[in-house]
């Protein structure tokens, strides 16, 4: 099935209304509509085997990413999937570092977020072929994880049994009211969730009284985490965590610029003192699979 040629690729614009109510507000996103580019990958198998993948986007724009896939396309269709997968890295950077593509972003934005819908078909694609989830075939690629390899049978049957450790944030979007944040934590807390993310960074004020809010709802032992998505500056940051610091959450994600290395590392020296560490790296990676934060490489 290796042997078998991509033939075709097609891409979708599809995206959802979630800005009327507020679904993933943040304090740099105030009114996203929820959306992805969907690839999918046609094969030459009598199986008529195909794979799937997308890249997020948060509405208007989508149409760009659509025309930056369907610009890619020559570099995919008419290889097979041994191809591929036989040199991975080469392929990633076939289609990020196009002579003329590149032009308009190679890192970050456009063409990034083209390369990883291309790149979630070929591993959707890969992993059926093997038919196996996609977490399997990671875990199976001892090449990678020898280091790991000691107790991975009982880590395989942990996950089995409890699921990928995860956390939610559709309790605390940013637009939500109180009430709403109220229902949905509970509900949350009621389903099993013990890790809560808040978006925060638009009024401190607010941000306190929202955390105060949710840390009485999940209660001490529960996780809760926060999130700025890049809206201050360095200084502006260490001064609004520390004062959002009597919440204990875990780590504050984005807090300034993604290209600030000196700067993250600047609020990463100041809030270690209070226990508070930092996230970043999501707008410099390509994602593996739909959740943001499952697997950068």
């Amino acid at each position: 099935m290796l042997e078998r040629k991509i033939t075709h690729l097609t891409v979708r614009d599809v995206r959802f209304p979630t800005s009327l109510e507020q679904h993933g507000s943040d304090a740099m996103h105030t009114d996203p509509d929820y959306s992805v580019a969907y690839v999918v990958l046609e094969t030459d198998s009598d199986a008529a085997l195909k794979g799937y993948g997308l890249t997020f986007t948060v509405g208007r724009g989508t149409e760009i990413v659509v025309c930056a896939v369907k610009a890619l396309s020559t570099l995919v269709v008419g290889k097979t999937l041994k191809e591929i997968i036989s040199d991975f890295r080469g392929f990633y950077r076939l289609l990020s570092s196009d002579g003329q593509m590149r032009w308009v972003g190679p890192e970050k934005g456009v063409i990034q977020l083209a390369t990883a819908a291309i790149l979630n078909a070929v591993w959707d694609l890969w992993a059926r072929v093997e038919g196996k989830p996609l977490w399997k075939l990671l875990v199976d690629m001892v090449n990678i994880l020898v280091k790991a390899k000691k107790g991975q049978k009982s880590r395989e049957e942990q996950m089995l049994k409890e699921g990928y450790p995860a956390y939610t944030t559709s309790c605390a979007w940013l637009g939500y009211t109180d009430q709403q944040l109220t229902k949905l934590c509970s509900e949350a807390l009621a389903q099993g969730w013990n890790k809560f993310k808040v978006k925060v960074g638009a009024d401190l004020q607010d941000d306190i009284r929202r955390c105060s809010l949710i840390r009485k709802l999940i209660g001490p032992n529960n996780t809760l985490m926060i999130d700025a998505n890049q809206r201050w500056d360095v200084n502006e940051a260490i001064t609004w965590v520390t004062k959002l610091a009597e919440f204990h959450p875990l780590w504050i994600e984005e807090p300034t610029c993604p290209d600030d290395v000196l700067g993250h590392a600047s609020i990463s020296k100041a809030l270690a003192p209070l226990g508070i560490g930092v996230a970043t790296g999501e707008q410099h990676e390509l994602f593996l699979t739909m959740g943001r934060h499952c697997f950068y490489f």
